[in-house]
Order: C-alpha cells, then structure tokens, then sequence
C-alpha cells in the first residue's frame, strides 16, 4: 500500500496521472526542467521538486536525481507514465532496491520486453510468430548487421532495442545507405533513452499496425482490453489512433487478443501494456514488440471499454485484483484520437516553437482533450512537441469522424503552428472514412498540399470579409466612451427625483 506518488515526467501524462491520484485519494510529487517550471503539471501536483537544465538528459533522464527526490519527498511509489524511463529495467530495479513501489512491471519483464530483440526471442518460445529480423539479442555491432542484413532482405527497419515513438528508427532499402543510417539511428536513440542499441526487423509492405491493450495483476489475471489501429503514421510516428480497427472482425479480434494475452503471460507481466501487431494484406498477424508501459493513444481504449486504464495501474500496483474479467470487458461504440502537435504541416511537419497565446479547447457530448498547456505557456525544443490529445467518441465509427470534424473546428489554439489542418483534411479523406488505409498511407497517398489545392477558393469573399473586419476594428477603436454627467445610472436617477417630490 502507498499514499504518496511521484510522477517521473512531465505534459499532458503527468497531469493525466495527476488527476487518476487524486481520484482516489493519493498525494502527488512532480519533477520539472527548468524549462517547465510553469507547466500545468507542476501547478497540479501536492508539491514540485526541479531535476535541472532544460535538455531531458540532464532533468528527466536523471534517474539519481528522481530517486532523490523520492526519498527526501517520502514518496512510496513512482509512476514512470511513457517515455523518458518508463521502459528501463534500471530504474525500475532502483525503485524497488530503493522500497519504493514501481507502478508498472516487473524489471524482470522489462528486461525481457521492454529490449525489442529480447522480446522477439521471448515470443518465439511462446509459440508467437513475429516479424523476420535480428535474432541475436546481445548488443551487435554495426559490422554484424551489416552481415546478416543481406540475408533478413530489404527493405528492412533499424530500430532501437530500447523506447519506441519511432525514435532511433530508420528504413533501409539498399546495403549502400545502411552505415549513416545505422549511425543516424543510434544516435536518436542513445539521446532519447540513454541506450543505442539497435536491431534489424524485416519491412511488411502494405500492412497496418494494430496494438492490444493488456491488463495484468500479481494474483495470475491477464486480460486484453481489445485493439487499437495505429497505422495512419508518419516516418513511424503516430498521429491518430482509433478503437475498434476498422480491419478486424470479431474472429481475428479473438485470435490476436489470445496471443497478446499468450506474449505477456511468457513474462509473468504484471499491470498494464500493449502488444503491437503487424497486419499484412492477407490477415497473417505477427508480433512486432511490447511496450512495457502505458501508450500515449491509452485513452481510445478507455473511451470505448469505460475502464480507467491508470486507476487500475493503481490498484494492481497496490497488490490488488484487477476489477474486471475477460467476460466483463464490453466494447461499445468507435473512439478515435488525434495528437495535437506543435508543428507545421505546410511546411514539412517542422516543430514550431513559442508562447501559446489562445487556446479554446473543443467540447460537448463525446469530446476529451488530455492536455499539458495553457495560454501563456511555452513551447520549447527541448521535448515531444505534443500540445494536446483530441478524443471523440460516436455510437459508429461514421458518427465519430463526423464528431472529430465538429472537434477540430472548434479547436483555437494561437501563437504557434499546429497540425489541426492535417488532421482536418484526413477527416475529409475517402480512403479514410472507407478504412482503406496501411502505414505508409500518409506518406505515399495523401496529401494536404493536394487537398487544399481541390477545394474551391473565393478571394472575393475572403477580400469582402476582410473588409468588414477591418471597418469593425477601425470603428472600435475609434469609438469614445465618455462618463456619465450624473454619478448613478438613468433608472437610479429617476428613482432619486420621485422620492424627492412625493
């Protein structure tokens, strides 16, 4: 049992496991950058403690400097959230050398998952067919991939044994142009997670990502809370998320939920994680990797199961059962996610940095946002430049496009660039609405530059409203407000001078 958390990150997921705290009734400890010493995070949580310097290798990746804080705070338990440590083993050993609880699992499954190399060969003893790749899952050297690249075959993917996002990936289509390529993806991923190990993984032409979400508790209970599609990505980064695939059916659905359940119970996992899938065109599914953590897209899940994804990490740390059963977990309706960024999507999606102005956040019936900022609040270099999460829910997938179209008009956010335009145009694409879509669908089938080029333009009326606004602001300027000759109003006045003469 614990009373106090600290939260070891920062944004939108600090707050979100903030607030899941405070709901039954835990103390709360932030840890901030520089950077972030006015973010939403730190103004929410019971008390604050500053890690460092601004760069995430010097605050967030600081696992001494957090253990410390636990200590002299009197944390007893330490929810990771995602990225920065949540998926290192030595970290969550620390916590647990430390006596402080880990929210999450064991080191010994994170040791085991949490390194994709290591995962595959876990799997592959399971029985779990995964994706043609590296097999050796000691740390290789460029020379060896190098060696045994030709016989996986191209294209193929470097990927980052440790993390994930799409960090420390890169796609390789000749043997020529894998040496900077292997460089370039270990350098990524030593600066994101602290570990440049990589590993190579056979590229699935034309196949979609989908992800489980599992559940697991110390008392043998293992559950899956169905499936999230993921692929409309962008140089492996998501950027929409939604529940149910609109690729499965109910068969197939019940046979990757199995193996999902069958991967984590070769590690004895413990609380909550998501097994990702590679779809092909066929139906053939194979594992891809575990993320040992909570997902950044948790929330399309809870929206359409109703369960707390991060109270239940709670309550599973606290050595109690889990709340539901398999045959408890309903899905109702279609939930569909997208990560707001801090970007410029007309111009190559470049990070766009700077003070958030205005931000008038969407709402009414089926509408969440999980954000971090605020107006006023500063977006900086140094991290994700993810403003917010828009989730929409709808009775049918067709009713929550529909819904996340109303949501994005009536996002406002002023003083930096945002995708909202992207996922605007996506909203409107047919391929989309009819869930004909794979991974590489943005980035060979869709175009924004086409789409807003498509629809028709009338400078005449932009030139005419303009106008209008223009007059408008010239006539509230020009307008003079003068105090009234008397010192109450005219209704007060009058009321004054019948009194006087009654």
């Amino acid at each position: 049992m614990f009373k106090k958390v600290l939260i070891a990150n920062r944004g939108e997921i600090a707050v979100r496991i903030i607030r899941a705290c405070r709901e039954v009734g835990l103390g709360t400890v932030a840890v901030y950058s520089e950077a972030d010493r006015q973010a939403l995070h730190v103004r929410y949580a019971d008390e604050a403690y500053l890690l460092g310097p601004a760069p995430a290798r010097e605050s967030y990746l600081r696992m001494d400097k957090i253990m410390d804080i636990a200590k002299k705070s009197g944390a007893d338990a330490v929810h990771p959230g995602y990225g920065f440590l949540a998926e290192r083993e030595d970290f969550a050993q620390a916590c647990v050398d430390a006596g402080i609880i880990f929210i999450g699992p064991k080191p010994s499954a994170i040791a085991a998952m949490g390194d994709k190399a290591v995962a595959r060969a876990t799997v592959v003893k399971a029985g779990v067919p995964v994706v043609p790749g590296t097999e050796d899952v000691g740390n290789m050297t460029n020379e060896d991939l190098l060696a045994v690249a030709p016989r996986i075959g191209f294209p193929l993917l470097i990927k980052a044994t440790a993390g994930g996002g799409g960090k420390g990936m890169r796609e390789v289509r000749a043997i020529e142009e894998m040496p900077a390529l292997l460089m370039s993806a270990r350098r990524e991923a030593e600066s994101a997670f602290g570990d440049g190990n990589v590993y190579l993984e056979k590229l699935v032409e034309g196949a979609r990502h989908i992800e489980f979400q599992i559940m697991a508790d110390a008392h043998g209970s293992v559950i899956h809370l169905g499936e999230r599609e993921c692929s409309i990505q962008r140089r492996h980064q998501k950027l929409l998320e939604e529940s149910p695939s609109p690729a499965l059916n109910e068969d197939l659905r019940a046979k990757m939920g199995a193996v999902a359940v069958k991967s984590a119970q070769a590690v004895e996992y413990l609380n909550a994680g998501t097994i990702e899938f590679l779809l092909d065109k066929n139906d053939n599914f194979y594992f891809l990797e575990m993320n040992t953590r909570l997902q950044v897209e948790h929330p399309v899940t809870e929206v359409v199961t109703g369960i707390d994804i991060v109270k239940e990490q709670l309550r599973i740390a606290r050595g109690r059962s889990m709340s539901y059963k398999q045959e408890d977990v309903k899905w109702t309706g279609a939930a569909i996610e997208c990560r707001v960024n801090a970007e410029d999507p007309f111009n190559g999606f470049m990070p766009s940095t700077g003070q958030i102005v205005q931000s008038i956040q969407p709402t009414g019936p089926g509408v969440r946002v999980d954000t971090g900022v605020y107006p006023g609040f500063e977006i900086t270099p140094y991290y994700d430049p993810m403003i917010a999460k828009l989730i929409v829910w709808g009775e049918t997938r067709a009713q929550a496009i529909l819904r996340m179209r109303r949501a994005l008009e009536e996002y406002r956010i002023v003083g930096v660039r945002t995708n909202i335009p992207f996922h605007q145009t996506l909203m409107d694409s047919h391929r989309f609405m009819g869930g004909q879509f794979d991974t590489r669908f943005v980035e060979e089938r869709f175009s924004l530059e086409d789409a807003v080029e498509n629809k028709e333009s009338h400078p005449e009326i932009a030139v005419a409203l303009a106008t209008l606004v223009a007059h408008q602001q010239t006539q509230r300027a020009a307008q003079i407000v003068r105090r009234n000759e008397r010192d109450a109003s005219n209704w007060r006045w009058v009321g004054r001078w019948e009194r006087m003469h009654r």
